[in-house]
């Protein structure tokens, strides 16, 4: 008979304490290879009711439905990609009218800030030659920062694939190792904890693609309206980077005054792109995200924002994309456990109304 040891609460906070600290250590250590292994394994959860259906209902070998699993996901990557590509190569045809605007724009700026800031242009001139000299001292660092990001990237797509057929074939294997980490008596609490964490990681990722969906058409559309060439490519990608925390909508914000420059240089058509894009950010900061994504995940907007930043300082854009998830997943499994459900309580979004302290006086 196993004994179960009390501990107080000081001693229980400190293992718990010690035990994050360890693990967040060990991830920022091991980022590199840790990151592509969550990302493969997000990938590996969406696409296991396809997994299922090909390799149980279909009667398909397990490597095969593996292997038709990702194909089907790299093709739609793909396909994206592909579109993009297309719509750029439009975009660099219309390069020489796009300079031209940029200079038209430029001049408008030059007048604006001598009207209202009595800044001569030749002095605004000289500010600017000194900061492209700054900028070209330091060009060699980031170029060379650049080419070290662009090769983790490709390494990162040639390996999440290969670590998701991997999940995907050897998935009963990691369950199974699960279940002789506790004891027969627990399983029934392990299989609820994996159940649940299917499910919360499948509808965030859906969640995400929608959210993705509708800003891609409400930017689209507001883009139509105001009358920028390149709509359709710009809408999608701002709904690409805007799946990005904080800086992709911001990314994506100045690719658009890039393009729509390609049609006009003026600086109404500028102001509108601004306009659309704060629209489209309020309506997905207030309307999709409680409705669509915290709902799923359930997770409080407090400790996903501390998440975030924790994430983006780790692992940087990849640490932000895997902060909620990662959340979700520890929050599922704290619930499930009894010393530890206070704190899953502490990162869950239901909010009491009121709270009153019930003490019970000792009786004289």
């Amino acid at each position: 008979m196993i004994r179960t040891i009390q501990l107080p609460f000081y001693a229980k906070l400190c293992f718990i304490l010690v035990s994050l600290i360890s693990f967040g250590f060990i991830f920022c250590l091991g980022k590199d290879i840790i990151t592509p292994v969550l990302m493969a394994f997000l990938f590996a959860v969406l696409l296991l009711p396809i997994f299922t259906l090909l390799n149980g209902k279909l009667k398909i070998s397990r490597h095969v439905a593996a292997a038709c699993c990702v194909l089907l996901f790299a093709a739609f990557i793909v396909g994206i990609l592909v579109f993009i590509s297309y719509q750029v190569k439009d975009i660099a045809n219309d390069f020489d009218t796009i300079k031209k605007n940029i200079n038209t724009f430029i001049v408008e700026i030059h007048k604006f800030v001598k009207e209202n800031f009595h800044v001569s242009i030749g002095e605004q001139k000289k500010y600017l030659d000194t900061v492209t000299k700054d900028s070209v001292k330091n060009s060699n660092a980031s170029i060379g920062s650049a080419i070290v990001s662009i090769s983790d990237l490709l390494l990162d797509f040639t390996i999440i694939p290969i670590y998701t057929f991997l999940f995907l074939i050897y998935k009963d294997h990691f369950i199974l190792f699960l279940a002789k980490l506790v004891h027969k008596e627990d399983h029934v609490r392990l299989k609820d904890i994996l159940s649940q964490i299917k499910v919360s990681i499948n509808n965030y990722i859906v969640s995400l693609i929608f959210e993705m969906i509708v800003v891609s058409v409400l930017t689209g559309l507001g883009l139509y309206i105001v009358g920028v060439k390149y709509f359709i490519l710009l809408g999608l990608i701002t709904g690409i980077l805007n799946l990005i925390p904080y800086i992709g909508i911001a990314i994506a914000g100045l690719i658009t005054l890039f393009a729509s420059l390609s049609g006009t240089g003026e600086t109404s058509i500028i102001l509108s792109i601004l306009i659309v894009n704060v629209i489209v950010q309020l309506i997905d900061n207030n309307l999709l995200v409680p409705l669509i994504i915290n709902s799923k995940v359930e997770i409080n907007a407090f400790v996903s924002i501390i998440g975030i930043i924790v994430g983006g300082s780790a692992a940087g854009i990849s640490g932000m994309f895997l902060a909620i998830p990662l959340l979700a997943i520890l929050k599922i499994i704290f619930e499930r456990i009894e010393s530890l459900e206070p704190w899953g309580y502490l990162m869950g979004n239901h909010v009491p109304r009121k709270f009153t302290w019930r003490i019970r006086r000792a009786k004289a």
